[in-house]
């Protein structure tokens, strides 16, 4: 996506959208979790967010989900989202650079979206870094976007129509 003048001007945009990539826990969940008595685990996530990530696929523009979490709730998100996942890695940081560098995607031209101090790595090297409205205050501070929405409570729907209505206005990729 290439900037424009006339779009959502308090929003840092770069000049053009790459690749959004979400954080799991605290982004697209509200970051808590059940746990069964037989040690399986669910989430709480927002439907709403599905169609916002919907519309960025139909849009063409590539997603991932990158999380710590190696709970295979966040694997079956990801294929309920159709989105791919990178799970489990132990430094965010290393897994973005990593996967970046496998795919030719120059990180000025990357969405981050995080909540916690391990994203702070990630959202330091892209071109603009989000967080949810109720990102730790580490996050807040660097954060160039931060949404107004709570992670889970529809942050990643804000930001998905957010880039939507900025693709729609500017359609090149």
């Amino acid at each position: 996506m290439n900037r424009t003048t006339d779009r959502q001007p308090s929003v840092p945009w770069p000049d053009k959208i790459a690749l959004v990539v979400f954080d799991f826990d605290g982004v697209m969940t509200d970051n808590r979790v059940l746990t069964f008595d037989d040690g399986a685990e669910a989430v709480f996530c927002n439907r709403a967010d599905g169609l916002g990530i919907d519309l960025l696929r139909d849009a063409g523009l590539p997603m991932i989900i990158l999380s710590t979490e190696a709970n295979a709730v966040v694997a079956a998100r990801g294929r309920k989202l159709k989105l791919p996942v990178v799970q489990g890695c132990r430094d965010k940081g290393t897994s973005l650079k990593q996967y970046l560098a496998e795919h030719g995607i120059d990180p000025r031209h990357v969405v981050y979206v995080g909540n916690d101090v391990n994203d702070l790595d990630c959202l330091a090297m892209v071109g603009l870094p989000v967080a949810v409205a109720d990102a730790v205050p580490e996050v807040l501070a660097v954060a160039k976007w931060i949404l107004s929405r709570k992670g889970g409570d529809g942050a990643v729907r804000e930001l998905c129509d957010a880039v939507w209505r900025a693709l729609k206005q500017t359609p090149s990729v």
